[in-house]
């Protein structure tokens, strides 16, 4: 049986590996729609405690967090840190550098 797009964003986003990070674009390309961030980022939003997902290795397009402040954007920050990602001067994250490529 095929899966479907929700159960290959989830497998997707679980494969990113710690200290890498995947933007939402690339995550849809990935599961097979390429033009459906916005739908991973929903996922992201409802799924994310539910299926475990490792959600803060997931950022924008420009290698940003898209959370807001005092709502979830220092945690994400800070667990990304933890596993050895460097934000530069305007806290963005270098892709070229820290993005996956499966």
């Amino acid at each position: 049986m095929l899966k479907s797009f929700y159960e290959r964003v989830i497998d997707v986003i679980k494969n990113i590996p710690e200290g890498r990070v995947a933007t939402y674009g690339q995550v849809a390309r990935y599961a097979g729609n390429p033009r459906a961030a916005r739908q991973v980022a929903y996922i992201l939003h409802a799924s994310s405690e539910k299926e475990n997902l490792p959600w803060h290795r997931v950022v924008n397009s420009k290698g940003g967090i898209s959370l807001k402040p005092r709502r979830g954007y220092e945690l994400q920050k800070q667990m990304l840190e933890k596993e050895g990602v460097v934000f530069d001067n305007e806290n963005h994250i270098d892709l070229e550098k820290y993005g996956w490529l499966p």
